[in-house]
């Protein structure tokens, strides 16, 4: 991939990529793992029949034990345990859902080949959603902070997954570089 570029004028421009088709099956199978772990959260989520009656749903009460998750999901404050609690129950379920939906967007305008991909704004907001998601759980799992180095030790087991987690910050990158030439 050479970047994301603004394609068109006006209301009919779109952002245009080609990927490869090893970075099309990489993407691929990132952001099915992010869809994996969300939709193990919601397996978990307990039954109400409150919610099925009035339709306000709510998810579990407590953070997630996966620490790749508990980055996805973060505490909605950290101020009261128990307005913590409330609150993810009453709002992690709507945010699984826009974290589900951008995926979604993204696995649907993915090329399984490989190839052109063209995106209109809001089409390219949602793929901003979703490779953000990526990046936050590829970097948790990694430890990827301001201190880690561009590259690990051969003998780390990381190492790796680094050079994927520095392109998705390319291709994130790019895309908001582009997605800001269409303001």
């Amino acid at each position: 991939m050479n970047g994301w570029k603004k394609s068109g004028r006006g209301a009919r421009a779109k952002l245009v990529a080609t990927l490869e088709e090893q970075e099309s099956t990489v993407l691929r199978g990132l952001v099915g793992e992010v869809v994996q772990m969300l939709d193990g959260r919601v397996a978990e989520s307990p039954a109400d029949e409150l919610a099925e009656l009035t339709g306000i749903r709510t998810g579990p009460s407590t953070r997630p034990d996966d620490r790749v998750l508990a980055r996805l999901l973060p505490d909605f404050t950290m101020e009261d345990a128990d307005l913590a609690a409330g609150l993810r129950s009453l709002h992690e379920p709507a945010l699984i859902e826009a974290k589900r939906s951008a995926a979604d967007t993204l696995l649907a305008g993915l090329p399984p080949r490989g190839g052109r991909v063209e995106l209109s704004v809001e089409h390219a907001d949602e793929w901003l959603a979703a490779l953000n998601d990526v990046r936050l759980a590829l970097g948790t799992a990694l430890d990827v902070s301001e201190d880690t180095p561009e590259s690990f030790p051969e003998d780390d087991p990381r190492g790796p997954h680094l050079g994927v987690y520095h392109w998705l910050t390319f291709v994130q990158d790019s895309l908001v570089q582009a997605r800001s030439q269409l303001l």
